[in-house]
């Protein structure tokens, strides 16, 4: 399988490296608007294909990409849907120094019904919707089939973790996906009012970017993660 790879504008020092890990039935194309709008801020953007019957050979491809010494730190998994789950168990296992868990599945998160509903639950942005109505290698049963972990149990790592979630998630409940972070110091969590499953991909993608980009940032000050932006007037 291969990696697909988006890189900063020439002349720009890479600021770090974001392995980016795709949900059911997902191609490169669900996220050459993510992988370009990063990359554009200077990030290197690496797409590993998840093989949810191989996860043994899907991490051994994260850890090869993790292990490229010619790719810049910090290195972030950056997951959605079942590539989520995979961001949220590995984060602590693996050479990663943080992780993005966006629209994150657990067991019995599944979307039945017709392509139609389907792309209903995953987002609400037309663009991306053509993008999924016009890729011929997606799987477009994917959401119908279980995932391939009986359970998963959630937990804070002890890494930075970037938590965003749709409060109109039909697939995994906010609640769910959200409550095991809440309080956590290495954590932070956004809920996305309005947004979908495909969180990356919803109508606030560039809001979700934005905070992604703010997260990253924060990350290059530390891994407890101190403030970019203070409000002015805030105690020192």
């Amino acid at each position: 399988m291969t990696v697909t790879a988006w890189d900063e504008p020439a002349g720009a020092t890479p600021r770090g490296t974001l392995v980016v890990l795709p949900g059911r039935g997902e191609t490169d194309a669900s996220y050459a608007r993510f992988g370009t709008r990063l990359s554009a801020d200077a990030y290197k953007v690496r797409l590993v294909p998840v093989d949810l019957d191989d996860l043994t050979a899907t991490r051994e491809r994260v850890e090869k990409v993790l292990a490229d010494e010619s790719l810049p730190s910090p290195k972030v998994l950056v997951g959605a849907d079942t590539g989520a789950t995979l961001a949220a168990t590995l984060v602590g296992e693996v050479a990663a120094d943080a992780a993005v868990i966006a629209g994150v599945a657990l067991p019995g998160s599944t979307a039945d019904g017709t392509w139609e509903e389907q792309v209903d639950a995953r987002t609400a942005c037309p663009v991306h919707r053509s993008v999924l109505d016009g890729d011929l290698l997606l799987d477009r049963d994917a959401l119908d089939r279980p995932l391939p972990w009986a359970t998963v149990e959630l937990s804070a790592p002890d890494k930075p973790v970037l938590v965003v979630h749709g409060t109109a998630d039909r697939i995994t409940s906010a609640a769910a996906a959200t409550e095991p972070y809440l309080g956590a110091a290495d954590a932070r969590v956004w809920l996305v009012e309005g947004g979908r499953h495909d969180i990356l991909n919803d109508v606030s993608h560039r809001s979700v970017a934005a905070t992604v980009v703010l997260f990253l940032e924060s990350l290059k000050l530390g891994a407890e993660l101190p403030p970019v932006l203070v409000p002015a007037g805030a105690a020192r």
